[in-house]
């Protein structure tokens, strides 16, 4: 059974993809283990260190571990790539260490059946937006020659716009969609921090409305894979990337359930990335706010 036909499967039996970024501590497996203990339908997952640029290669007994138990437990499974990877760089020794060390992430991703791998497109460190935002481009140009059978989807995340990160503007994200020479082979992931820190308000109906319909008119809703749902430890427009717990920040509560219950977002994960506290509790807690927001 292939990737899309086996997630096509869960999603259309679920009625919310929901859960949080687990760890992969002790093996790749661990983390779908701690997503099923949280009664998790979906997680985000590291395929190796997040803070180290080489990894171990994936063993013959993670892979298939890993396939088992994905299959075995109906858990959706997303990637995030590694922070220190930078395809936006001016600086070609680590734009190419970046881009080798992102091409790894999609091979292990392959390996592992996980068909989105979510990015933040890339930071242009004082040369210029436009440089930046070309840079970019030309690295995911890059990839697809690396990898023209991969299954792969690459998920550009909306960012804050902290320091010189690029993709903190819808038209940012457009940009490197229609000019990648594969774009269907790229999608999107809408952080609801980002956003909310980079200045689209989402905090009442009408707003959320509105900054939606703007996503759909700039980039296509049909391009939305992957939701990160966590509120925001600054205010709107702060450009200052803080996740908080759901509800003691300031989006507030109510602001997810219209996520949540948008029936054009109903076979897309939503998945935490907030502080864990002992034991993963603070998982548990977000989670359980988040399901009592989703309407019968």
């Amino acid at each position: 059974m292939g990737i899309f036909n086996f997630y096509d499967f869960g999603q259309s039996r679920r009625k919310v993809l929901l859960g949080a970024h687990m760890s992969i501590s002790g093996g790749v497996a661990n983390a779908l283990l701690a997503g099923k203990y949280l009664d998790c339908t979906a997680i985000q997952m590291f395929t190796k260190s997040s803070n180290q640029w080489k990894a171990k290669p994936l063993s013959e007994d993670d892979i298939t571990g890993f396939r088992l138990l994905q299959r075995q437990s109906g858990i959706m499974t997303v990637a995030h790539d590694s922070y220190l990877i930078n395809l936006g760089s001016p600086d070609k020794a680590l734009l190419d260490k970046s881009r080798k060390a992102f091409l790894e992430e999609m091979e292990r991703c392959e390996k592992l059946e996980i068909p989105y791998l979510v990015t933040h497109p890339g930071s242009h460190v004082g040369v210029g937006e436009e440089i930046g935002l070309h840079t970019i481009v030309e690295s995911l140009n890059w990839l697809y020659t690396k990898t023209p059978d991969s299954k792969v989807i690459i998920c550009l995340e909306t960012t804050a716009g902290q320091g010189s990160n690029l993709g903190y503007k819808f038209e940012q994200i457009a940009f490197l969609i229609d000019e990648s020479e594969e774009s269907d082979r790229l999608g999107v992931c809408l952080d609801t921090c980002h956003i909310f820190a980079a200045g689209y308000e989402i905090r009442n109906k009408k707003a959320y409305n509105k900054t939606m319909t703007e996503f759909d008119r700039v980039i296509g809703l049909n391009r939305l894979k992957v939701v990160h749902i966590n509120d925001s430890k600054k205010d709107l427009g702060s450009k200052v990337d803080r996740h908080e717990h759901i509800g003691k920040g300031f989006i507030g509560i109510e602001p997810f359930g219209y996520f949540l219950n948008d029936r054009r977002l109903k076979k897309l994960p939503f998945l935490l990335e907030t502080p864990k506290g002992d034991d993963g509790e603070m998982d548990d807690i977000n989670l359980g706010i988040l399901r009592g927001l989703i309407k019968k």
